[in-house]
């Protein structure tokens, strides 16, 4: 996944991703070390913080 890449790019904190979606800073950690595969709500809260759709989470 891209999230960290899309996060940094945006000049986003873990921190401030996770406040964004409502999910804790360690689930974003996670996310970004590949340690947990989100559910789909999860994948468009993400889209939606970073501004972009749900297919470039998955590239």
């Amino acid at each position: 996944m891209t999230i960290k890449r899309l996060r940094k790019e945006q000049g986003l904190t873990q921190k401030a991703l996770a406040k964004r979606t409502g999910v804790t800073r360690e689930y974003i950690a996670r996310l970004e070390l590949g340690r947990h595969d989100p559910m789909f709500s999860t994948l468009v809260k993400l889209a939606k913080a970073l501004n972009v759709n749900v297919r470039e989470l998955l590239e």
